[in-house]
C-alpha cells in the first residue's frame, strides 16, 4: 500500500504544482476570478490520481477486491501527500515568489468591494478584508492549514466518490 499511497500522492502533487505555475504563468492577465477558478481545475483534476492510486490498490494488490473502507483509507492516504505539498507550495509562494500577493489581492477585492457595496457598508467590510488579508500574510501557518484543508477537503469527496465506484467485493 505504501509504494501506491506514495506513487499517486507524489503524481497528484506535482501535477497540482506544475498546474499551478503554468498557469500563473500564462494567467498573469487573467482576472483574479479566473485564476481562481483554474486553481480549483488544477485540484480537482490532479486529485483524479486518487482515483488511480485506488485502482491501482484494487487490482495490483489487492486482487480484483475492495472494499469502501480500503478505498476510503489509500484515497486519504493518497490525498494527504498533495495537500501538505501544496499548502507547502503555497506558502513558499506566498512569502518568497510572490510576497505582494495578499497586498495584491486585498486590493483588488475592496476595488471590487466598492462597486457592489453600499456606501454605508463600504467602510466596515473593506476594513474586514484588510484585516483577513493581513492574517493571511503575516500568517503562514494560516495560510498553510486553509490551503491544506482546501486540497484534502476536495480530494476527500473525490476519494469517496472513487471508493464507491471501484469497491468490489465477493
Amino acid at each position: 500500500m505504501k509504494k501506491t499511497v506514495l506513487r499517486y500522492g507524489l503524481f497528484a502533487a506535482l501535477f497540482m504544482c506544475a498546474f499551478f505555475t503554468i498557469s500563473f504563468s500564462i494567467g498573469k492577465k487573467m482576472s483574479y476570478e479566473a485564476q481562481e477558478v483554474m486553481g480549483y481545475i488544477g485540484i480537482v483534476v490532479s486529485l483524479a490520481f486518487v482515483y488511480f492510486g485506488i485502482r491501482q490498490y484494487r487490482d495490483g494488490v489487492k486482487g480484483g477486491q475492495l472494499s469502501f473502507g480500503q478505498g476510503l483509507k489509500v484515497g486519504l492516504l493518497i490525498v494527504l501527500i498533495p495537500s501538505l505539498l501544496f499548502g507547502l507550495f503555497d506558502v513558499v509562494y506566498t512569502s518568497f515568489v510572490n510576497p505582494n500577493f495578499y497586498e495584491d489581492y486585498g486590493t483588488h477585492m475592496i476595488e471590487q468591494m466598492k462597486k457592489d457595496t453600499p456606501v454605508a457598508e463600504f467602510e466596515a467590510k473593506a476594513k474586514k478584508m484588510k484585516e483577513e488579508m493581513a492574517m493571511f500574510r503575516d500568517n503562514p501557518f494560516f495560510q498553510f492549514i486553509v490551503m491544506f484543508l482546501t486540497v484534502f477537503v476536495i480530494g476527500f469527496i473525490v476519494t469517496v466518490i472513487s471508493s464507491l465506484i471501484l469497491r468490489k467485493t465477493n
